[in-house]
Formats: C-alpha cells, sequence, structure tokens
C-alpha cells in the first residue's frame, strides 16, 4: 500500500511539473502574438506620391497609427478597418509630407514597434524592407523607376559607398547578416537617383518565439503531453515492480540492501524472471 501510494505521488509530482512547463509555453506564446505590432504592405520603406499603403496593428480594436514629423500627427486621410489580429490603417494617396516615422499607442503607455517611410515626386525609388529582416533570410533590393515598368540597369550604394551594378535592377543578398545592416540607396542613369533608406537585420538568437511562429510551441507542448502519457503508462505497467539501484550486486539467489536501505530481491540463478526498472530512477531521467 506503502508503495502504491508512492507511485501516486511521483506520477502527480510529474504531471504537475510538466503542466506548469506547457502553461509557461503557451503564456509566452500568448504574450507574443498579442503583442502590440506594427506592421506594413507592400513592405517597403520608399514609395512614389499618390501610392496607397495600409498598416496593420496587431493586438488592438483600432489602428490610430501616429506619424512624428515635426511634432506627433495623428492621420486624417486613412481608412481604418478590422481584421482577425488586429485593425488596420489605409492611406489610399501618399504625399510627401507623408515621409516620417509611424507607430501606435497600445494602451497602458505602450507603443508598437515604429516603421519609417519616405514619399518621394522622384522618378527613382529603392523598394527595400520598411520591416527588420531576420538574419540569415534572403533579400531583395530593387531600383525601380517610375517612368517605366520594364527592368533597368542600377547602381546601388550603402552607406555612400559603391556596392554593386545590376543590369535587371535587382540586388539579391541571399544571407544577411548584422554586417548588412546600414543605409543603401539606388541610380538609374538618365532617371535619377533614390533616397536613403536603412536595411534593419534582427539577431536570430533571441530568446524568445518570433511573432509569426504559430506552431513551435504547440510542437513543445505536444511533445510533452507524448512524453507525459509515455511515463504513466510506464509508471501504471511497473507499479507492482519497484527495485531500487545498489552499490554491489550479489552472486546468486538472496537479497542485497540498497545506498538508501532498503531490500530488493533478486532472481535465482537461472530463473527466467525479467528484471524490474526503477519507477523513481525512470521519473528523475525524465525530469
Amino acid at each position: 500500500m506503502f508503495s502504491q501510494q508512492q507511485d501516486n505521488m511521483q506520477v502527480k509530482t510529474l504531471c504537475i511539473k510538466l503542466l506548469m512547463i506547457v502553461i509557461l509555453l503557451l503564456s509566452k506564446h500568448d504574450q507574443e502574438v498579442d503583442a502590440a505590432s506594427l506592421r506594413i504592405h507592400p513592405n517597403r520603406a520608399q514609395f512614389f506620391v499618390y501610392e496607397s499603403l495600409t498598416f496593420y496593428c496587431e493586438g488592438v480594436s483600432y489602428c490610430e497609427v501616429v506619424r512624428e514629423s515635426h511634432g506627433n500627427i495623428h492621420i486624417s486621410n486613412a481608412v481604418n478597418k478590422r481584421t482577425s489580429t488586429g485593425s488596420s490603417c489605409t492611406i489610399r494617396n501618399v504625399y510627401l509630407p507623408d515621409s516620417g516615422e509611424y507607430w501606435f499607442e497600445a494602451g497602458g503607455g505602450k507603443r508598437s514597434n515604429s516603421v519609417n517611410i519616405t514619399v518621394t515626386d522622384g522618378s527613382v525609388i529603392l523598394e527595400i524592407p520598411a520591416l527588420p529582416v531576420m538574419e540569415g533570410e534572403a533579400v531583395t533590393l530593387t531600383c525601380r523607376n517610375k517612368m517605366t515598368s520594364s527592368k533597368s540597369s542600377a547602381d546601388f550604394h550603402k552607406d555612400g559607398v559603391f556596392i554593386n551594378n545590376s543590369s535587371t535592377g535587382n540586388m539579391i543578398i541571399h544571407s544577411v547578416s548584422k554586417s548588412d545592416e546600414g543605409l543603401y540607396k539606388c541610380s538609374i542613369s538618365g532617371a535619377g537617383e533614390s533616397a536613403e533608406s536603412r536595411l534593419i537585420i534582427r539577431d536570430n538568437k533571441q530568446g524568445t518565439f518570433p511573432t509569426s511562429s504559430y506552431c513551435t510551441p504547440w510542437i513543445i507542448v505536444i511533445v510533452l503531453l507524448v512524453v507525459l502519457l509515455l511515463v504513466v503508462g510506464l509508471l501504471h505497467f511497473f507499479k507492482w515492480k519497484r527495485v531500487f539501484c545498489v552499490s554491489t550486486l550479489t552472486q546468486g539467489s538472496g537479497s542485497a540492501r540498497s545506498q538508501t536501505g532498503s531490500v530488493i530481491s533478486f532472481p535465482s540463478a537461472g530463473t527466467s524472471s525479467p528484471f524490474y526498472y526503477n519507477t523513481e530512477d525512470i521519473i528523475n531521467f525524465i525530469v
């Protein structure tokens, strides 16, 4: 009876530990998903005048975007809508004064990440991501001519230094690193030069789950639940088969005393009785 009670206590303790891990993982995941974050579509930092763009405010029901340009300015020429993850704010026609840093207030003094955009009335823009790029990802920078849809040869500069010429107007960085971070611009002969925009690289060695990673914590939860079921099954299978580790084993039949002082029995020589595993050792190994 005492051994059975010990088994039950060990099972309960293990279940509590695994459930606590599951709760912590899900709580952390919910915090990441529900965190106030600002996205932009299309995801680029430069726009021609009269183009449209949409900000997505995740984690809030109303997307009241603020621009910082000579003071905080609330956007008036915008259309707000609800989305499955928050709300959106669409600016149908952007103008030169719309250039600047954008964010939204999430309540309680919290502020979302910021997005910088540049609006130009020139003929050339550099299509570069406005949002940070994860380290190791591939990035394509495109030098775009407003006057034509065909591809044009373009020169690319980083931090004021020429780095590449492309006959297609595209420059691909196959695996970005922190060294690729900086101010980029491009120029097309006969058309002009783009403004400068910063490429931001995010370190992928962070200890938190990315916001876009919805399945990773659930995979961990499923694995933990499978482990829990296996351990519970083992404990039930060996419920009456308790054996403790011993420092020295005696030959032949008889008994020995473990380091904890508990007496164990060994099968007689020549018998086919199975060797029984220690349930407490199984728990300690898993935990």
